[in-house]
C-alpha cells in the first residue's frame, strides 16, 4: 500500500480524489408520474397527448420535482404549510396541523386534550364510529350519549354519563348539521372539561356566527372525496392551546419534524412521547389548499338550496323535521324528517322516489351500522387487536362503561324512522321550487296537514 502524507490530503491543499461524478442522474419523478396524475384526473386520450406534447422533460426542475413537505429547496412554494395558513385565517385560531385523515385528527386531538387510560370520552351515539373509536386508540374508553331530534348531542343527556373518570366531550356536527354547542360548552366549563369537536361532515357550517372547530379545544375535519371538500383523503386539526397543540403535533408527527429544533432535549415536562405519522401528502395539500378556498362558497350554495325548499314546505301532522340549532349557520345538504311510524316513513320514501326525488329510509329492523353506537361492532365487542390487547383490558380502565343495548333509544328510534332526502349544491330555483312541490305532493297523500305542526326551518 502507497503512503500516504497528510501534506498530499485535499484539506491540506493536495488533489481531490473525487473531482465530480460522470453518472447520469435520472429523476425519480418525471414526465411518466405527471401523466400518471393527469390520468387520474380523467382526461381523455386526446386530452393526455396533447399535455404530452406541451410538457417534455426538459421542462421538469433539475433533479426532478421534491413532493416532500420537509427540507423542499423551495419552502415558499410548500402546499402543506399553504394550507394550514389558509386554515388558521379562516377558522381564527392560532394552530392548525394538516393530517393524513379525520380519523388521524380526532386521534391526534384525544391525544392532545389528555385522553388516555384511566379516561372516558362522552360521544354522541349517532355518527361515525370513527370518533369513539380514535378515543379508544387514544387508551381511553368512550362513553355514548343519546342525542336529540336534530340528531346531534343531547345537552340535556350528557351530565348523567359524567363521571370522575370523564375528560372530554367530542360533540358531532354531521350530515350539514350542526350540534347545540352553547350548552355543550356550559356544561364542559361546569366540570372542567375539554371539548373536541368532530366537523367531519360539517366543514365551514356556524354556530351562532362562529365557524364549528373552533369553539371548543380542538377541531377535527375530515378533507377527503366522501366530504363536502377534498380530492381524496385528507384531514385537518385546529386548536386555540398551545400545548394541546404541541401534543397534537407529537402524536400526528412523532419525527419531531414539527419543533424548532427537531431532534433537541425536551423544552417542558411531558413535551415528547411515542407518537405515530399522520403526516399528509403535498400532492393533497395541493389539491385541499384549493378546496378550502372554495368552502364557504360551496357551503353558501348548499344551504340556499335547502332554505328554498324547506321554506315552502307544509307542515303536516305525522311529520317532525330534523330539529335546526342554527338556521342561519347549518349547511344542509341533507334534509331529514321524521314519519310517525317506520311503516309510514317506507311509503314516503317510495313515493318521493318515484316522484324523481332521491329519498331514503332505513326501518327499524335494518342491518347493522357503524354510525349508529348499537351497531358500531369494532367498540362494543370491547376486543383488541390481540387477545388481552383491548383498552378494556387494561387495568387502569376497570369498571369503565361498556355500551348496553338500549343506552340510547332516542338515536335508535330516530335513524331507523327518518326519511332522507339529498339536496345538491347546484340545484337550481327552478328545481327547489319542484322538489319542495313533489314533497308536499307525496306528504299530503299520507299525512294531514296541520298549520301547527312542526316547522321545517
Amino acid at each position: 500500500m502507497t503512503n500516504i502524507t497528510a501534506s498530499e490530503l485535499a484539506i491540506n491543499g493536495g488533489p481531490k480524489a473525487v473531482e465530480g461524478f460522470t453518472g447520469t442522474v435520472i429523476p425519480k419523478f418525471d414526465m411518466a408520474e405527471f401523466i400518471s396524475v393527469a390520468e387520474r384526473f380523467g382526461f381523455s386520450a386526446a386530452a393526455l397527448e396533447r399535455i404530452k406534447a406541451a410538457v417534455s422533460e426538459e421542462d421538469m426542475p433539475v433533479g426532478g420535482p421534491n413532493f416532500a413537505r420537509y427540507y423542499c429547496p423551495q419552502p415558499e412554494k410548500v402546499k402543506g404549510s399553504a394550507f394550514e395558513a389558509l386554515a388558521r385565517e379562516k377558522f381564527g385560531v392560532p394552530y392548525a396541523l394538516s393530517v393524513s385523515s379525520g380519523t388521524g385528527a380526532l386521534h391526534a386531538a384525544f391525544v392532545g386534550v389528555g385522553v388516555g387510560p384511566g379516561k372516558e370520552v362522552i360521544c354522541p351515539g349517532l355518527g361515525f364510529a370513527a370518533t369513539a373509536m380514535a378515543a379508544m386508540l387514544a387508551g381511553g374508553i368512550p362513553v355514548f350519549s343519546d342525542v336529540d331530534a336534530s340528531l346531534q348531542m343531547d345537552p340535556a343527556q350528557i351530565e348523567k354519563h359524567i363521571t370522575p373518570r370523564t375528560v372530554a366531550l367530542a360533540p358531532t356536527h354531521h350530515w350539514g348539521n350542526i350540534a347545540d354547542m352553547g350548552p355543550i360548552m356550559e356544561i364542559a366549563k361546569k366540570h372542567n372539561l375539554k371539548v373536541v369537536e368532530d366537523c367531519a361532515q360539517s366543514p365551514g357550517a356556524k354556530y351562532r356566527g362562529q365557524y364549528v372547530g373552533s369553539i371548543g379545544d380542538a377541531g377535527c375535519f375530515s378533507i377527503s372525496a366522501y366530504k363536502i371538500i377534498g380530492g381524496g383523503e385528507g384531514g385537518m386539526v385546529i386548536a386555540k392551546d398551545e400545548r394541546i397543540f404541541d401534543r397534537i403535533c407529537q402524536t400526528a408527527e412523532s419525527g419531531g419534524l414539527w419543533r424548532p429544533n427537531r431532534f433537541a432535549v425536551p423544552r417542558y415536562e411531558g413535551e415528547l412521547f411515542p407518537g405515530t405519522n399522520y403526516r399528509l401528502s403535498e400532492l393533497e395539500s395541493a389539491i385541499d389548499l384549493v378546496q378550502l378556498q372554495k368552502l364557504d362558497d360551496f357551503v353558501k350554495r348548499y344551504h340556499a338550496v335547502s332554505v328554498r325548499v324547506r321554506g315552502q314546505l307544509k307542515r303536516f301532522k305525522e311529520i317532525v323535521p330534523q330539529q335546526i340549532n342554527d338556521a342561519q349557520g347549518y349547511i344542509g345538504y341533507m334534509m331529514r324528517f321524521f314519519p310517525a311510524t317506520c311503516e309510514l316513513s317506507g311509503k314516503i320514501a317510495a313515493a318521493l322516489c318515484a316522484e324523481g326525488i332521491g329519498a331514503g329510509t332505513r326501518g327499524a329492523d335494518h342491518g347493522p351500522d357503524w354510525h349508529l353506537c348499537r351497531d358500531m361492532q369494532p367498540i362494543n365487542l370491547t376486543s383488541g387487536h390481540v387477545p388481552g390487547g383491548s383498552v378494556y383490558d387494561d387495568p387502569r380502565n376497570a369498571g369503565a362503561s361498556t355500551y348496553q343495548p338500549g343506552q340510547c333509544p332516542v338515536a335508535e328510534d330516530l335513524y331507523g324512522r327518518e326519511v332522507s332526502v339529498n339536496l345538491e349544491q347546484w340545484l337550481s330555483e327552478d328545481d327547489c321550487d319542484r322538489i319542495a312541490a313533489g314533497i308536499n305532493k307525496v306528504l299530503s297523500a299520507y299525512c294531514t296537514e296541520d298549520p301547527n305542526g312542526k316547522a321545517w326551518i
